[in-house]
């Protein structure tokens, strides 16, 4: 019979136990940037994405940042109180990261809705998947519009890079100054209604000029009933416009989603040289 030294009985080859918990506390605390960029943002955080397949794609994205990422931060930082700064901050970023592009892309939204609102297309509302509420269906055309300009100029992917790029820019055993995160939600806010003006606006320049042909012609012709006769009108002439105007929003659509990404890195890198 072999001898096996008794001290040897009952182990197993592999990594203790103990390791196995800090390498994935070390992962979860990884992917906590990325995992709130997925959470915030117009597509990925969108309601009709299941959380089981958002979760899984924030752990693949995890995977590929967490071997360079695990041996800049010990376990012991991660569970004193440092580590719920670093936490709160790895949060801020990543939401932060996702709510500017949201910001961005609801000019669209916003846009859609002057326009319904004043073509009389308000009472054409349906359920948002994304958002839960009631808003117009021109809204919503104008949304899907910019959701499939973003997904064709491969705009997903480029914020996606951003985000793990953003691994290698801002450490995530450093604690930087997030002044920058107002600052730059502020600006894409009012960015935001300057481009839905300018989407909206030859839109509402046109239905201005119809409903004072329609007062011209109810002024001079009293007996004509301004509901059966200037609502069709109104409405033929928007569905109108938009058709032959496709391209035009089209090119504004894609400005819109270049300015939202250019807004994106411009926060990352003011974190990260202040």
């Amino acid at each position: 019979m072999l001898d096996f030294p008794i001290s040897n009985i009952g182990t197993l080859p592999g990594l203790e136990l103990q390791i196995i918990q800090d390498k994935i506390l070390l992962f979860l605390f990884c992917s906590i940037r990325i995992s709130a960029f997925l959470i915030s943002s117009p597509i990925f955080g969108a309601g009709y994405v299941l959380l089981p397949v958002r979760i899984l794609f924030g752990m693949v994205l995890t995977l590929s940042v967490f071997q360079h990422q695990s041996d800049l931060i010990e376990i012991q930082t991660i569970t004193s109180a440092i580590g719920v700064i670093l936490i709160i901050k790895e949060i801020a970023i990543g939401l932060s990261a996702g709510l500017i592009l949201t910001i961005w892309f609801s000019a669209a939204s916003l846009a859609g809705e002057k326009i319904a609102s004043t073509s009389g297309l308000a009472f054409a509302a349906q359920v948002d998947p994304n958002t839960g509420a009631s808003t117009p269906v021109i809204s919503q055309i104008l949304m899907l519009f910019l959701l499939v300009i973003f997904l064709a100029i491969d705009g997903h992917l480029i914020v996606l890079r951003t985000m793990l790029d953003s691994y290698e820019y801002i450490r995530i055993d450093s604690i930087p100054t997030l002044d920058i995160l107002l600052k730059t939600g502020i600006g894409a806010a009012g960015s935001m209604f300057l481009a839905a003006t300018i989407i909206m606006l030859p839109v509402s320049v046109l239905l201005l000029m119809v409903n004072l042909s329609i007062g011209v012609m109810t002024r001079s012709a009293p007996t004509l009933n301004l509901f059966s006769f200037g609502f069709p009108i109104t409405l033929l002439g928007t569905f109108i416009f938009l058709y032959f105007s496709a391209s035009s929003i089209g090119f504004a659509m894609s400005d819109l989603v270049e300015s939202a990404i250019v807004s994106m890195q411009d926060m990352i890198w003011g974190i990260t040289y202040g």
